[in-house]
């Protein structure tokens, strides 16, 4: 192999890639931006959730216990009103989400130290939402009831003598964005590298300085490398461009070793570039392997990795099929690694699961490519 061949080629590279000015923002900051749309839209959260007050009691002790919803800075009271009949209006009408109805004597039994009930209603045409709602109002209920019994309608009894203290380590506030943003990163890393590997050379194709490359004294292996190594470095810096987006934008401290997440990323890389090599080969114009690269790459890996669905969650049979996405392993490593500090003594299954898949992928897709220049 020829250093100076090669270095002239990555140099030709990464000419051409500067040399188009309209490639450049896709390059550099389509990924910053895609981290913080995605970051702060991407949420599983639910906040604001609306709710009807229905208060016939109206008594100092039923207004401080509405109050405990208003001030949790999960819900909204959108309305209130003092006929019973009316409160189901307002969730057929999608109006509000949940419609809290306090009786009358509420307060006497509260300062009684009797029980009191309450009924809460919710819309259940989300369920997901309804649920963690419904949550949200048990952890009310619950603060509550340490200081006076209440047994709520529609949520389960408290069993005496039983205590939890309830913990969330590596997220303590359970913000789903600390979930999400880290998946951004891998997602932004497969869409960079991938379609920008597999377009790079398609664009060769078809102004046809592909061709002209191939009647040089150029190896196939030079010519690989030459073309691998300028993605290689543009991945690396979209990675370290949106650590700190994420470190300082979000918030996100990466608690675990960064050599091992840079080294880890490389081993993903090699699948990344190597689907972008393959697609190039199966590509005739720009546009149709963005569209394969879409369609029959991204998408299958975006909903089989877990980025946002829990793997746990699916069938049987895409459960298997999710041991074939290398996305979800690197997806594993990257949240271990900025959420939990973990270490390769704990990721070596990952690491040597990308390892493998991207030499299998990568040598797949060079023998193939070789094969379309012979």
């Amino acid at each position: 192999m020829n250093l100076k061949r090669l270095k002239a080629l990555i140099q030709k590279e990464f000419a051409q890639l500067f040399k188009d000015k309209r490639l450049l923002p896709i390059i550099f900051i389509a990924p910053v931006l895609q981290l913080v749309f995605l970051g702060f839209a991407a949420s599983l959260d639910v906040k604001n959730i609306s709710f009807v007050l229905c208060d016939l009691d109206k008594t100092s002790e039923s207004r401080a216990f509405a109050e405990l919803f208003t001030n949790s800075g999960y819900f909204t009271m959108a309305y209130s009103t003092e006929d019973y009949a009316s409160v189901r209006e307002y969730l057929d009408n999608s109006v509000t989400a949940m419609a809290l109805v306090i009786p009358p004597k509420f307060g006497d039994r509260i300062l009684r130290k009797e029980t009191a009930d309450i009924q809460l209603l919710f819309d259940g045409s989300e369920g997901n939402s309804t649920a963690i709602a419904s949550s949200y109002a048990g952890q009310i209920i619950t603060r509550y009831s340490q200081n006076t019994l209440i047994n709520a309608v529609g949520m389960p009894r408290s069993l005496g003598g039983v205590v939890a203290e309830s913990r969330a380590w590596y997220n303590p506030t359970l913000v789903s964005r600390n979930f999400m943003v880290p998946g951004v990163l891998v997602l932004i890393l497969l869409i960079t590298t991938m379609n920008l590997t597999s377009m790079a050379i398609v664009k060769e194709k078809e102004i046809g300085t592909l061709e002209q490359l191939l009647v040089t004294p150029l190896r196939p292996a030079e010519m690989i490398l030459g073309k691998l190594i300028p993605f290689i470095i543009i991945g690396m810096l979209n990675v370290t461009m949106v650590m700190l987006v994420m470190r300082f934008g979000f918030g996100i401290e990466i608690r675990g070793s960064i050599a091992l997440l840079y080294l880890l990323t490389g081993f993903f890389l090699l699948t990344s570039l190597g689907l972008g090599l393959f697609v190039s080969t199966i590509s005739k114009t720009q546009q149709q392997a963005m569209m394969i690269g879409m369609f029959f790459v991204m998408q299958p890996m975006m909903y089989l990795s877990g980025f946002v669905f829990p793997v746990e969650n699916m069938p049987t049979v895409l459960q298997w099929i999710s041991y074939l996405i290398p996305m979800k392993y690197y997806l594993i490593v990257i949240r271990s690694i900025i959420l939990k500090g973990v270490g390769i003594q704990h990721l070596w299954f990952e690491a040597m699961m990308l390892l493998g898949m991207g030499i299998v992928v990568l040598t797949a897709s060079v023998m193939r490519f070789k094969e379309k220049i012979d």
